[in-house]
């Protein structure tokens, strides 16, 4: 049996996906899409911590093949790099994109055929990296795209830092969400982020995320996921990240069948060595201790490692 066809045809058929755009898109006006809630009118130019006004900025879009594996299949992910973002890790290896800003500005026109584009080379999905700040822009280009004849899985690739509110734009729409859940305490969100409140959000954002798309479906037949949750955990050296905790949280509150990609890929990028207890690689020890405190956990969906350890 196929896969079942992405949630936003049937959104488009009924009529909700235009309403969620409409919405989304009047929201711009008086911006509190995430948890910055910066309140500025970006239909006239200004802008707030993402720095993003009407049009949605992308860095670079093509078929990735580094992705997790019940995304990438024969083909790869069609990832759209979107500029800025309104968390900004001082570690962020994409500093100059989430950052610096670095990209162009798109319609939501041009948004649609880029992903048609992806979808025309091959690609299995559509891969939307760190989409929170342009909601509205993607859900008029996913109208605009399914129009035309848009019809693989949408996958929403984001921090975690996300409102309710937001999320529940794209109830019904987006088919896979895969969230970071990068840091347990406060005090760490707060030094590496600004965003002390970062914990509390990313907790209920999963949970939302969980409730509307359920544990990772992935078609036997191809080996690739259609719809579900996947999570991302990035190890921080010396236990910064609250890997135990965020692991039984994911197993106790979501499911011990989450599909979780516990990653060994930090080093120290943008600002990080600032902060002396980023300044350091991540060990294999380190690195060692999360997978078994993710089995320990009950967690044995886990993504086929990427292991890249540099000294220093």
């Amino acid at each position: 049996m196929a896969p079942p066809a992405p949630a936003y045809l049937k959104a488009l058929e009924t009529g909700i996906l235009q309403q969620r755009a409409t919405q989304g898109l009047e929201s711009l006006a008086d911006c509190t899409l995430c948890p910055r809630r910066c309140g500025v009118d970006r239909t006239a130019g200004e802008t707030g911590t993402c720095r993003t006004g009407r049009r949605a900025v992308v860095a670079s879009y093509n078929a990735h093949f580094g992705e997790e594996t019940p995304l990438v299949g024969r083909n790869g992910s069609g990832t759209i790099f979107f500029s800025n973002c309104s968390l900004q890790c001082n570690f962020c290896q994409n500093y100059e994109i989430s950052h610096l800003g670095e990209g162009w500005a798109v319609t939501d026109d041009q948004l649609a055929t880029i992903m048609l584009e992806l979808q025309q080379s091959g690609c299995h999905n559509i891969n939307l990296v760190t989409p929170s700040h342009v909601v509205p822009q993607i859900l008029a280009a996913v109208g605009l795209a399914a129009r035309r004849g848009l019809v693989v899985p949408l996958v929403y690739n984001c921090s975690g830092y996300d409102r309710l509110e937001t999320l529940q734009l794209l109830d019904g729409i987006v088919d896979i969400y895969m969230p970071d859940f990068k840091f347990w305490d406060s005090k760490v969100a707060r030094d590496t982020c600004n965003a002390a409140d970062y914990p509390e959000l990313a907790r209920h954002a999963l949970l939302e995320m969980h409730r509307q798309v359920g544990d990772l479906a992935i078609d036997k037949a191809s080996g690739l996921a259609y719809k579900g949750i996947l999570v991302r955990h990035l190890v921080l050296p010396g236990g910064l990240a609250g890997t135990e905790k965020i692991l039984a949280f994911l197993a106790d509150c979501l499911s011990r069948n989450t599909y979780v990609n516990v990653m060994s890929q930090y080093r120290p990028c943008g600002r990080a060595r600032e902060m002396p207890a980023l300044a350091v690689a991540l060990s294999p020890a380190e690195y060692d201790q999360a997978v078994r405190a993710a089995k320990a956990a009950g967690i044995t969906r886990l993504d086929k490692p990427r292991r890249v350890f540099r000294l220093g």
